[in-house]
């Protein structure tokens, strides 16, 4: 390794050379597409008023206030129904002062009608499709003037801002959004990477692995942290150890996408691809376990990360490097810190900070206790945690209820 750099000092040599990612342009997507997730870039205003006309809340007859007034369940008011009112294209004659109409949920009300009286409070108790018969109705409950009509407006008015720039966008948002009538969002264009998984040795999960091969599980798990942290990926590449054929990939890569994120061949054996091939990226080895070994440059004017090849070192690099780098970049917030205290002793190396994998104690508070082992290749272990537990590099024994910081996963 040509230098030797502790955690923070590599994280801000990412930050500075990912800089250009901060200041992202914007496209317009259809709500049918892939909005889920993105982020709003400007404010959605509503172009028409919510609900666009009078209609009702309930199941019901429609009247008018004062008609019912004197309604009760001993006192009831028996009113002819002069007609039938559905949740349907139209418009519906006026109501005639001393009649009802029977009307459904989301239906027009009559002009003249200024109440709803919900039909379980009548004396037919529930509808049961359409009744030809129904020439009359008793209420037994009054209603006020208003009662179970919506006013157009009354949820959104014309012109009011529904959804705010920031928002990242769930399914009631495209809801909204689609109440207004509105089928186009402005989302932020989301950071382009390129995966490019290293190693002859590597098969796909799907494929048959021979003789001395493993199935890439670094190449999934990065896709699947790139998307949850508000990228895209541009490109997925498995490259066998040729350095002149990850050259071309790697330059295909830089050609596609926005960064290029490579896992393998970084540290000291005698096969290091991603080394001979791009002897233009610094690489160092981090004070940190795992992930130590590290680099960061350009290829094809592109910033390219490299990671190591065990998984576990590959995802923790990515949490710790480039997950808020990605989140701040798509206008997603950071993931915060979470204070908690450990629920066993923990022992550590001299000099390297460790990012143990944790999982909180159930019923025991702000708990956490080490999952497996500290070794890079443990993916059971990865996938029993919750949380990275800190262990700062000074630190050689923390005991059991030191206050640690941890990072979500």
């Amino acid at each position: 390794m040509s230098e030797r750099v502790d955690v923070e000092q590599h994280r801000a040599d990412v930050a500075e050379l990912l800089a250009e990612l901060a200041d992202r342009p914007t496209e317009e997507v259809s709500i049918h597409r892939e909005v889920l997730g993105r982020v709003l870039a400007r404010d959605v205003v509503a172009p028409v008023p919510l609900p666009r006309f009078r209609n009702s809340q309930m199941d019901g007859f429609a009247v008018r206030a004062a008609d019912v007034a004197s309604a009760g369940p001993d006192t009831p008011v028996t009113l002819p129904v002069a007609g039938d009112v559905a949740a349907a294209p139209g418009e519906p004659a006026p109501l005639e002062p001393g009649t009802a109409v029977r009307i459904m949920t989301g239906a027009p009300v009559p002009e003249g009608a200024d109440a709803v009286v919900p039909v379980e409070d009548t004396d037919h108790v529930t509808f049961n499709g359409v009744d030809d018969s129904l020439t009359k109705v008793e209420v037994v409950r009054s209603r006020d003037a208003g009662e179970f009509v919506r006013e157009p407006g009354s949820d959104v008015a014309e012109g009011a801002v529904v959804l705010r720039a920031g928002t990242v966008l769930a399914p009631h948002h495209v809801a909204a959004a689609a109440a207004c009538g509105i089928a186009r969002l402005t989302v932020r264009v989301p950071v382009s990477v390129a995966i490019v998984s290293t190693g002859s040795e590597l098969v796909a999960p799907d494929g048959e692995p021979g003789p001395g091969q493993i199935w890439d599980a670094n190449g999934p798990a990065l896709a699947a942290a790139v998307r949850a942290a508000g990228g895209r990926v541009g490109l997925r590449l498995t490259v066998p150890d040729e350095p002149k054929i990850l050259r071309m990939g790697l330059e295909r890569a830089a050609a596609l996408c926005d960064v290029v994120l490579t896992t393998g061949g970084v540290s000291q054996g005698a096969y290091e691809v991603v080394k001979e091939a791009l002897p233009e990226v610094t690489f160092r080895s981090v004070a940190m376990q795992p992930g130590g070994p590290q680099g960061l440059g350009r290829v094809g004017g592109k910033p390219v990360l490299t990671f190591p090849g065990n998984p576990v070192s590959a995802q923790v690099s990515f949490i710790v490097f480039l997950r808020d780098i990605l989140r701040q970049a798509g206008s997603l917030p950071p993931v915060e810190p979470v204070a908690a205290v450990l629920d066993a002793a923990v022992g550590s190396p001299d000099g390297k900070r460790q990012l143990l994998r944790g999982r909180w104690v159930a019923g025991a508070g702000a708990r956490v206790a080490v999952v497996g082992g500290p070794g890079s290749h443990l993916v059971a272990s990865m996938a029993a945690a919750d949380v990275l537990i800190d262990v700062p590099a000074a630190a050689t024994t923390l005991n059991e209820g030191t206050e640690v910081t941890t990072w979500p996963l």
